[in-house]
């Protein structure tokens, strides 16, 4: 039930399978000759032209490895089927110019602006173009817009992005390959299936496509998979003894959250509900962020003291989500989003029967206050999901095969497109961790994409 994306890991390059080479569509190659026009020489040149798009404002430039770094807002429409109505917000972006003629990387992390340079951009030498997705932190309406979580959609998100990109190619002339890891390259995969005039290629790591949020079966299979027989034994072990021995170590929870400050009144609700919540976390997070080199760290659930038990799932993947980390200005919208559209793994947990006391409690809407809890739609993600496999041109999706993430994952149509599995990875699969010949392959077709040699 985590958070499905840590900006951190993005830096991370992946890759897939092969197959035929095609051209952006004919409207798409016209409209970007169509803006073409003289290249400016000089930083100045590049300020004055971003000033004079409308609706965007250089808030600051600072320099970057010797290159201008543009702090930008962009004035958006809170809904993009009502521009005139619907009142606006301005979104935060910053663009890393090194060279009109370079290509550029438009990243997005799904959540909050990043500030890291993503392992794209450094393999092919491009400019930069790194944005906050609608509705987190400052890219808000403000108001009673803003409490409007209905306007925070998929859709609605691809609408901004394509604003961006579509302003953003009268500077940059290059090609444009779009990118992201965990729920960034979720939301530049929705980029490319609604509008994909605007992007040359996406490369996307550790997707997830909850197509179907029905079937948790891939889930399922995946943790009864995962590692060696031993270690998946362990890990359940313990879990199950962390809710068996519950009376013994919620007080420990509850001592811990109210040193740091932790409340669950607006979301959760108890602290026995919280705890709970945390537990059933545990063995995701464990192969979400750790490695099978972990597994000998696991401790003997029946001999460990309550002490050792308790101490050693603090580090090992015991999540606490509590009122001040899940409200609408921190981590609140992604849960919005998944309870709405992106869906969840709503996992059996068969193992634990009879130690549960909320046996409905894995699911986003329980970690959100009332007023962002939504109801579940499948259809787009649906569409998308149909989208990438049939029609989907020059997308290149990374994969760890130990990452619980990656289990739910897009499968590419052939249409110059791949997708690679990094052996042993967890949420943090890149390129750079990809076996010969495969990593080669996968390098090569970027910069045969980016038209760099």
């Amino acid at each position: 039930m985590r958070n499905k994306g840590i900006s951190a890991l993005v830096c991370g390059l992946t890759v897939g399978a092969a197959v035929l080479a095609t051209t952006a569509p004919a409207a798409a190659q016209a409209d970007r000759t169509a803006q073409t026009g003289p290249r400016p020489t000089g930083t100045a040149d590049i300020r004055e032209q971003l000033e004079n798009i409308p609706g965007m404002t250089v808030v600051s430039v600072t320099e970057k490895e010797g290159h201008p770094l543009y702090s930008l807002t962009y004035r958006q429409p809170v809904d993009h089927h009502r521009p005139g109505a619907s009142g606006t917000f301005t979104q935060r972006l910053t663009l890393w110019h090194k060279a009109t003629d370079k290509p550029t990387v438009l990243y997005t992390g799904g959540y909050t602006l990043a500030s890291g340079t993503t392992a794209l951009t450094k393999l092919i030498d491009a400019n930069q173009v790194s944005l906050e997705h609608r509705y987190f932190e400052q890219s808000r309406p403000t108001g009673a817009a803003g409490k409007d979580w209905s306007k925070m959609t998929v859709q609605q998100e691809a609408a901004d992005e394509h604003r961006i990109t579509k302003a953003l190619r009268t500077i940059e002339k290059g090609k444009w390959l779009g990118t992201g890891a965990s729920k960034g390259g979720m939301t530049a995969t929705y980029h490319e299936r609604f509008y994909p005039g605007d992007l040359d290629a996406v490369v996307a790591f550790v997707a997830p496509n909850d197509a179907n949020n029905k079937d948790d079966s891939t889930y399922e299979r995946f943790f009864k998979t995962v590692g060696t027989k031993e270690c998946r034994t362990a890990l359940n072990a313990v879990q199950r003894e962390m809710l068996v021995r519950r009376d013994a170590l919620l007080p420990k929870f509850e001592a811990d959250a109210k040193a740091n400050g932790q409340t669950f009144h607006e979301t959760l609700g108890t602290t026995d509900r919280a705890y709970e919540f945390a537990v059933l976390d545990q063995v995701w997070n464990f192969w979400q962020s750790g490695t099978a080199a972990d597994c000998p760290t696991v401790p003997d659930a029946k001999k460990a003291s309550d002490d050792e038990l308790y101490d050693w799932s603090k580090k090992h993947g015991l999540s606490v989500y509590h009122d001040a980390e899940l409200g609408e200005n921190t981590t609140g919208p992604y849960y919005r989003q998944a309870a709405t559209q992106l869906g969840w793994a709503d996992l059996k947990f068969k193992h634990l029967k009879g130690v549960r006391h909320y046996p409905d409690i894995y699911q986003p809407n329980s970690v959100l206050p009332p007023a962002m809890r939504g109801s579940y739609n499948n259809s787009t993600i649906a569409d998308v999901d149909r989208w990438v496999k049939t029609r989907g041109q020059r997308m290149m999706f990374v994969y760890g095969e130990n990452d619980p993430w990656s289990a739910e994952r897009f499968r590419p149509s052939h249409r110059d497109s791949y997708l690679y599995e990094v052996p042993g990875a967890n949420h943090g699969a890149s390129i750079a961790k990809l076996p010969e010949p495969q990593q080669s392959r996968a390098v090569a077709t970027i910069k045969r994409w980016a038209g760099v040699k």
